[in-house]
């Protein structure tokens, strides 16, 4: 199978496409989260179906009633057709959750279905389908949210003040202060 270069650099769009939407979720970050969808995109996460601009109006306050979520995508297969694809990514996603202020962990896994376009130059999703494939509910076991280790530990912010964003971009690595 002969791929050209233009269509490896189209399916990596794609794919840092998807991986920029789990790092907008995981960062509660807006901006990125709508530079993912076209403005006429629309989104269904069963619990939630509509146009990207809803869902993201509808998550933003979700996702920043949980204490920390990490969403892992896994194998992403592209199937390319011109200026569209379709996509399948594996996911696990992690919420650290409340109920009546008792902290748990759930765990959701399955597959997001994209439907992408490529317009301008940009390729974006135009539908997402999440598709649940199973999910795991724990009492939470965070012996690193307490002392000792606790303080020595670099947490991740579910903000653009995470080191993601502050530690700068390609080239040297920033000082280790010991």
């Amino acid at each position: 199978m002969k791929i050209s270069v233009e269509e490896l650099a189209d399916r990596e769009a794609i794919r840092q496409t998807i991986f920029n939407l789990a790092r907008s979720v995981d960062r509660c970050d807006e901006e990125l989260m709508r530079n993912c969808f076209h403005s006429d995109a629309t989104d269904d996460h069963s619990s939630f179906r509509g146009s990207a601009d809803e869902f993201i109006k509808w998550v933003m306050p979700v996702l920043k009633n949980m204490e920390r979520t990490q969403h892992t995508i896994g194998q992403v297969i592209v199937d390319l057709d011109g200026d569209t694809a379709r996509t399948e990514s594996y996911f696990i996603a992690y919420h650290r959750i409340f109920n009546e202020n008792i902290p748990g962990d759930m765990f959701a896994c399955g597959r997001y279905l994209d439907w992408f376009e490529k317009r301008d130059g940009d390729w974006k999703i135009l539908h997402r389908h999440a598709l649940y494939d199973w999910n795991k509910n724990d009492a939470a076991t965070g012996a690193w949210d307490e002392e000792p280790a606790a303080s020595g530990i670099l947490r991740g912010d579910r903000s653009p003040n995470d080191s993601t964003y502050t530690m700068g971009g390609p080239g040297s690595p920033p000082e280790i202060n010991k």
